[in-house]
């Protein structure tokens, strides 16, 4: 028989209860500012259902009540500089998060709310409304609430989606070398989503101050939490990563309190991240006014069950009975609470014209204009205002053909050395002599805190770079191995990084760079081998460059590091082996956005490519002799398109072929003929053209895989036919 050992987890686990000598050793400062903040929290939530009951929410309105001794409890011992995120049912974790960045000595609940509580509430409930007095001028809405300056930094709408932007904010603070510490809250469906295992992992690793929070409310809409996963004791997961964990009675906002000061001790003396599982139970259901039994799938003896464990409740008994305020002073609270909401709702509503009695409709001036509509999907790039911008026909300098994989490793060492928020981070990158290819060679060494090898895990760190992003104090440049791994970090690159400048008010800034790497004809197959431009442009808020030389590489990669908007760096393979134009004494120089590179003139056709392409369609244009002009787009985004250099061409030609060497479903050229087709039709002579490669991606067979992509032979046979159809 083998000997079989019990083994023991490396991190703690524990449950904590707080006893009747706990609430008896609290300070009463402590316990009214607790009782406050869940007062004015549970109010205003009450407050959101009667308007969205009465229509005048637009959208959902995910409630918090009966939720609120997690957040309060969590947050009374974070600083301002502590920062937060959360879940889309999220309202009360950011007001426990702002009034205790507006009053860290709490709010007094026997005397009238102050000011600045009553500007951030009517800041919020304009907000959840879609007004434009809100945080984000209304288009967050209920589910992505953000104030900055009070650590609160987003609210989230996809499941999980914003635990990877916590540990990037965790990081940040870490590597500023503050004691800051970052709170990630989720629910129990987020606890079995991949990109929160992902994170916790990546956050054990390296050690982040981060906390990982769960508001276990026992369902995720309407599906218990024991139909999904094999131990319901979500805190269980912590230890399995080595992270120090609890569970507590979320109901019981002094235990939430003696736990967080435990995780916040651990975290600031540089212990690693934390994970906290706080029993709660929201009272209504998943969105709206009713409760969960009104749809079957809880009691209503469940239902109350939790409700006689109340929060509020359980703070009024504990003050009452230590004699701190009385039933009068606890009444007045609430009442001061209930009349201040009222209040904020006359700012808001009037009378609705022709309504019936007590119908209201939100004041007209209070909604955003529509002409906002777009403002903040990019930034306006100020921030390169200063830079001098050179390209090869006006470049002062020495220019010879040298490596263009030189160049890639060359500007980044530059970079950091010259600009410490630079860091960088991927797999592999700190291996391997500077990756797979080369690109980061000799960064590790000379960077050894900016130079992150990553887990295999791009929604954790794509995410946590996005994160880092839009902290502020850092600029992430990280490298996916290959561009196909994006469809695995979609979240957090479409919906999280190149959603949110728009999403938060178009104010903020999310300067971060994505190496994208192509990798057609490598033998690496249908998973390996995308270009992902073309998924990129129809996605918002992304900026893309494509270089095809060294010295575009160079003077693109120095302008996307200076660019506050999220930019994808695209590099293919065949490149990498590539030698071209470069200076080899200066990388310091920066190629203006949205100027595209004449590559040859010609007068009777006009083709467009970028990237691996524009040398084998330099080279078919030769071979056929066909009097085109070949332009290298070099910025492929709606927004940096050089449109005037496009036009002129047209004007000129009539005629154009765009030329990619990729499948031709999810091509950047189907995009981009729809745009010339509408916005130069009258100078077409005849239907935009495209090269492309197969339907399918490339697969692993050498003669398939060459069938299934564009290069030199196909752009041949391509101007001959249209040759042939032009002279017929």
């Amino acid at each position: 028989m083998p000997r079989r050992l019990p083994l023991d987890p490396a991190a703690e686990w524990m449950e904590v209860v707080a006893t009747q000598e706990d609430w008896d050793d609290a300070s009463p400062q402590l316990l009214t500012a607790m009782f406050s903040q869940l007062v004015l929290i549970r109010t205003f939530e009450e407050y959101v259902l009667e308007l969205a009951g009465a229509g005048l929410i637009h959208g959902p309105a995910h409630s918090s009540i009966g939720q609120e001794g997690g957040a309060v409890g969590s947050c009374m011992s974070l600083t301002t500089q502590d920062t937060v995120n959360g879940s889309h049912r999220g309202h009360h974790q950011f007001l426990a998060k702002v009034l205790g960045h507006l009053h860290p000595e709490g709010i007094d609940p026997t005397k009238p709310v102050p000011d600045d509580v009553r500007a951030a509430l009517l800041r919020t409930l304009r907000e959840i409304a879609g007004l434009d007095g809100g945080f984000s001028h209304g288009r967050g809405g209920s589910m992505h609430l953000q104030w900055e300056a009070a650590g609160a930094i987003g609210t989230n709408a996809i499941v999980g989606g914003g635990v990877p932007l916590a540990a990037g904010s965790a990081w940040a603070h870490r590597q500023a070398g503050t004691d800051a510490v970052a709170v990630t809250y989720f629910g129990d469906g987020a606890a079995n989503i991949g990109a929160t295992l992902e994170t916790l992992n990546l956050a054990a690793a390296w050690k982040l101050p981060l906390c990982f929070f769960i508001e276990n409310n026992l369902y995720a809409v309407s599906t218990h939490v024991a139909e999904v996963t094999g131990d319901p004791r979500l805190s269980a997961r912590g230890p399995g990563f080595g992270v120090r964990s609890w569970k507590v009675d979320g109901m019981d906002p002094l235990a939430v309190h003696l736990v967080m000061q435990d995780a916040l001790e651990h975290m600031r003396q540089g212990g690693g991240p934390t994970l906290i599982e706080a029993d709660v139970y929201r009272y209504f259901h998943q969105n709206g006014p009713f409760a969960g039994s009104a749809f079957r799938y809880r009691s209503k003896e469940e239902e109350a069950e939790w409700r006689g464990r109340d929060p509020i409740e359980t703070t009024r008994k504990h003050l009452m009975r230590r004699g701190i305020l009385n039933q009068a002073d606890l009444d007045e609270s609430v009442s001061q609470a209930k009349a201040l909401m009222s209040s904020l709702g006359d700012v808001l509503l009037e009378p609705k014209p022709g309504g019936k009695p007590k119908e209201r409709q939100i004041k007209p001036k209070e909604w955003p204009d529509p002409s906002f509509v777009d403002h903040g999907v990019r930034g306006d790039l100020s921030e390169l205002a200063d830079l001098t911008f050179s390209d090869t026909q006006d470049y002062k300098g020495r220019l010879e053909d040298i490596s263009f994989i030189g160049a890639v490793a060359d500007v980044m060492d530059r970079r950091m050395t010259t600009d410490p928020r630079v860091v960088v981070m991927g797999e592999d990158v700190h291996r391997l002599n500077g990756g797979t290819n080369g690109a980061t060679r000799g960064l590790k060494d000379k960077f050894p805190n900016r130079v992150l090898g990553t887990p295999i895990s791009e929604n954790a760190f794509a995410g946590l770079g996005g994160g880092v992003a839009l902290d502020g104090r850092f600029r992430p440049v990280v490298e996916f191995m290959y561009a196909d791994f994006m469809w695995v970090a979609a979240d957090q690159l479409f919906n999280q990084i190149g959603k949110a400048r728009h999403m938060f008010g178009g104010e903020g800034k999310v300067p971060f760079v994505l190496r994208s790497k192509v990798a057609t004809g490598t033998g690496y197959g249908s998973q390996h081998s995308m270009d992902p431009a073309g998924i990129f442009a129809t996605a918002p808020g992304w900026r893309i460059v494509a270089p095809s030389t060294p010295f575009d590489y160079v003077g693109l990669m120095n302008t996307a590091l200076a660019c506050d908007d999220p930019v994808v760096v695209l590099e293919h393979v065949d490149l990498y082996t590539s030698t071209g134009p470069g200076v080899p004494d200066d990388l310091d120089y920066y190629l203006p956005v949205g100027k595209a590179a004449v590559r040859r003139t010609g007068a009777k056709l006009t083709i467009l490519t970028y990237l691996a392409m524009t040398q084998p369609v330099l080279d078919a244009v030769a071979e056929v002799g066909v009097d085109a002009e070949v332009i290298d787009l070099r910025w492929l985004d709606s927004a940096s398109l050089d449109w005037e250099t496009i036009e002129a061409s047209v004007r000129k030609t009539n005629h154009v072929l765009i030329a990619e060497q990729g499948a031709r479903g999810t091509s950047y050229g189907g995009w981009l003929s729809d745009e010339i087709g509408r916005r130069l039709f009258d100078w077409l002579d005849a239907p935009v053209e495209r090269l492309t490669g197969g339907e399918a991606s490339p697969s692993i067979s050498k003669v398939l895989e060459r069938a299934a992509f564009a290069r030199t032979e196909e752009v041949v046979s391509k101007l001959q036919a249209m040759a042939e159809v032009h002279d017929g």
